[in-house]
């Protein structure tokens, strides 16, 4: 019998976890965080919001349904690294096209299999989230001091902005898939597929732009509305993207933002943001909405929130009308959501697309849709020359 290749997770306060090595062989370096799904860890891996963190999987099993191209995200892989407890030995379900190992080796990403993930998870809960690294193979073998040496070395997530490693290199268009009622430009920050599909479905044409567009040329598209999505790093370092966002609301353009897009949002709006110990990441996160009472069962991915007053109507620090705390977090009282009462826009902190499900808030699609009719009826706004012309 072959000897696994041996590997160890090493994090920022020197705890050593030792284990094998899963899919590539070598080093990684990123955040260290855990995920509460139990299902979706393609899912998971695919979404550009986990782009320069190691995930460590809290759920025992992994890898049973293997991998196939249907339930792919994004392009590729964004993880740094994964961890996980039991790597699953064979692959049973129809829709497999091949083996979570086999995919992360292809994809080059570095983890680490049979170490205890409940005791890293609790580490940090109770020391927050860590940088971390994950050496496999020859790297296994350096010195302990050298390995923490370079885990500590690395830059921290707080300050850094990551949309232009995770953004598509050019512009591309998805048509509407049921009747048409305009066009949504996405400011894409990390864009999930499930998102696109989602808008589509509402009578969208998706735009999606790259993160570097600027409002002249988010102005020449003439959108009916502008959506924000989802994505890695640190709200504060992305000053240009609130910069183009207040714009976008001085212009009156509706618009709505999911995950990254709420805080961008909150700091448009001249709230501020914070880093959160350990973040919220899994598929059964539990919000409130303020408005109806009513519990939703939520996907979230995120390590920053918004600081915003909860329970009140406020006058937003940047002039922008009044606004409200919509969800709030069940867990911690973290803002899940804002809506704007005089300017059309809204977003929420969890993902209402999440293709692993739950999916509990799938109507706050329907919900930009109205936004966006109300607001053409209100102020009987054609959807804009350039696309009366195309």
């Amino acid at each position: 019998m072959t000897r696994p290749t041996a590997a160890v997770l090493v994090l920022e306060d020197g705890t050593r976890y030792e284990g094998d090595a899963y899919g590539a062989v070598g080093t990684t370096l990123g955040e260290v965080v855990f995920s509460t799904g139990m299902t979706g860890y393609q899912e998971t891996l695919t979404d550009p919001s986990y782009a320069g963190q190691i995930v460590v999987e809290t759920a025992p099993h992994i890898g049973n349904t293997g991998v196939n191209a249907e339930d792919m995200e994004s392009r590729r892989i964004w993880t740094a690294g994964f961890a996980v407890r039991d790597a699953s030995r064979v692959v049973s379900n129809w829709r497999a096209e091949g083996s979570l190992d086999d995919a992360l080796a292809d994809a080059g990403v570095v983890g680490i299999r049979s170490i205890d993930t409940r005791a890293i998870t609790r580490r940090i809960r109770s020391e927050g989230a860590m940088r971390g690294g994950v050496f496999s193979g020859e790297a296994a073998g350096l010195e302990p001091e050298e390995q923490l040496r370079r885990v500590r070395e690395q830059e921290p997530m707080a300050g850094r902005n990551l949309s232009s490693v995770v953004s598509t290199d050019a512009a591309y268009v998805e048509p509407a898939t049921s009747e048409r009622i305009g066009s949504v430009a996405i400011i894409d920050l990390g864009i999930k597929r499930a998102t696109v599909h989602a808008l589509a479905a509402r009578g969208f044409d998706v735009h999606v732009v790259p993160a570097t567009t600027t409002i002249d040329e988010l102005r020449a598209l003439a959108p009916t509305a502008v959506f924000y999505s989802n994505g890695p790093g640190d709200p504060e370092a992305s000053a240009a993207h609130v910069e183009l966002l207040q714009s976008v609301l001085r212009d009156g353009t509706p618009f709505f933002g999911i995950c990254f897009g709420n805080q961008l949002l909150g700091r448009a709006l001249g709230f501020g943001t914070y880093k959160l110990p350990f973040g919220h990441r899994g598929i059964n996160q539990p919000v409130r909405d303020q408005a109806t009472g009513r519990i939703e069962i939520t996907a979230q991915n995120h390590g920053f929130a918004v600081d915003a007053p909860i329970g009140e109507v406020v006058d937003t620090p940047a002039g922008f009308g009044r606004a409200e705390v919509s969800y709030v977090g069940l867990n911690d009282q973290v803002v899940e959501g804002l809506r704007c009462l005089d300017i059309p826009a809204f977003s929420v902190q969890f993902h209402p697309e999440a293709a692993a499900g739950p999916h509990d808030s799938a109507d706050i699609f329907d919900r930009f849709r109205d936004m966006v009719l109300e607001h053409r009826r209100t102020t009987d706004a054609p959807e804009g020359a350039a696309e009366e012309n195309a």
